[in-house]
């Protein structure tokens, strides 16, 4: 995922807010520079160096998370260099081939297939159960794994809701729906004169994809060594039909994007009932308009029935050991932590994304949006993994797809042929 908000990334990078993408700025440079190979060693101790990204943690978590670790370790050095998202890709792919990788890596939860494949990740099956695994939210905990083998530790999550004008929806008598039957009805209501039920740009597939996994199928699913892509099946046309009768309640483009949402419902003036994003996404919004403060609530994705919120396509990042680190078990020491109750609650407190562990939910109660992924996330889920998901997005035959149906195409030729260019991409040997 290449869009992060709050957050995620996202899906990881993807999700808007969970860690804007770096510019090529001077400051930037300076930031991603490369880890000096001469860093100073701790006298009698060693030097532990942690790439993680920039809007991953603030300055005072980091400090904090230096300090309790330096504590433990006497004589360790925590080294924590922040990276920027722009190039990292490229930047971690060198650092696990060298001789020279740092010690611990983030990288979005929907990169670590690429990663592992290289043969560069130390694996760490062995560490899951001590972890607490079996409680690890499964939208990251999934994408840390190839071909059984664990080598991404999840770090932190987040995923779309709904955000909506509580001065609208009280104008309206109307309550946040619980399942897609109430939502539709609830929009409709809402969806009068210049007011807009839902802003809903035609080529959101993070949201489709959640309709899809609602009705039964993945984006793509694997048999043995090939993928197979599920976008003209029953499943497929059910979800992109509830897709359409949602997004015809509102003014947004059927060929949009929702790249340029935050600028649409922030100029709208409180004329926008609802729309999708990651919470953090409110707060840009307000910036732009501040007479938007204190309008915004928010719910989860409501599901086919009341028992579950609908599936939630899970942005966010993991943490990995590179092979060629030379201090693995104080590496492991480190996401150890990163990874414990405290320090997962404190890291969320702050951040305002989710903790790594659904038994962790009260650490988000008290943050109406955290409160709302939290639910999304118990239901959720990440997208193909594979080395080669990176390039489908980069192409992203699925919003083109979306825009087929929108204006009337027929949904299972529009699907057999987003069908053939995903597993064109999947399939490539790397």
């Amino acid at each position: 995922m290449k869009r992060r908000l709050l957050v995620a990334a996202g899906v990881a990078a993807a999700l808007t807010g969970v860690a804007a993408c770096g510019s090529d700025s001077s400051d930037d440079k300076k930031d991603n520079k490369p880890a000096a190979s001469n860093a100073p060693a701790a006298a009698n101790g060693k030097t532990v160096r942690v790439w993680l990204m920039k809007g991953s943690a603030p300055d005072d978590y980091i400090a904090a998370l230096k300090a309790k670790f330096e504590t433990d370790h006497p004589g360790a050095k925590l080294d924590v260099q922040i990276q920027q998202w722009n190039g990292i890709g490229q930047k971690i792919t060198g650092a696990l081939a060298s001789n020279d990788a740092p010690d611990v890596v983030e990288a979005g939860n929907t990169q670590i297939a690429q990663y592992g494949a290289s043969g560069g990740l130390k694996d760490l099956s062995s560490k899951v159960t001590e972890l607490g695994g079996k409680d690890w939210l499964t939208g990251l905990s999934e994408p840390g794994k190839v071909d059984g083998k664990t080598y991404g530790i999840p770090f932190y999550a987040a995923n779309r809701v709904v955000i909506y004008n509580k001065e609208l929806f009280a104008k309206a008598g109307v309550q946040p729906p619980k399942t897609r039957a109430e939502w539709i009805e609830t929009t409709k209501k809402l969806n009068t004169g210049d007011q807009q039920g839902i802003y809903l740009p035609g080529q959101n597939w993070y949201f489709y994809a959640g309709l899809l996994k609602d009705e039964g199928a993945d984006i793509a699913t694997k048999s043995g060594s090939a993928w197979k892509a599920n976008l003209d099946g029953a499943p497929a046309t059910a979800a992109s039909a509830f897709y359409k009768e949602l997004q015809a309640l509102g003014k947004a483009a059927k060929d949009g994007d929702e790249k340029t949402q935050p600028e649409v419902v922030a100029a709208d003036g409180g004329k926008i009932a609802q729309f999708i994003a990651v919470p953090g996404e409110a707060e840009t919004i307000i910036k732009s308009n501040p007479a938007l403060k204190d309008k915004f609530g928010f719910f989860p994705i409501p599901g086919k029935d009341a028992s579950k919120a609908g599936a939630a396509l899970t942005g966010g990042s993991d943490l990995m050991v590179p092979e060629a680190s030379k201090n693995q078990d104080l590496a492991y020491d480190v996401i150890k932590l990163i990874n414990s109750d405290e320090w997962q609650t404190k890291l969320a407190q702050a951040t305002k994304q989710l903790p790594n562990k659904t038994t962790l939910a009260g650490a988000v109660t008290a943050d109406p949006g955290g409160a709302a992924m939290m639910e999304g996330a118990k239901n959720g889920f990440a997208t193909p993994n594979s080395p080669n998901w990176a390039s489908v997005e980069d192409n992203n035959p699925i919003k083109a797809y979306l825009t087929k149906v929108m204006t009337g195409n027929d949904p299972a030729a529009a699907g057999k042929e987003a069908n053939a260019s995903i597993e064109k991409t999947l399939n490539t040997k790397n």
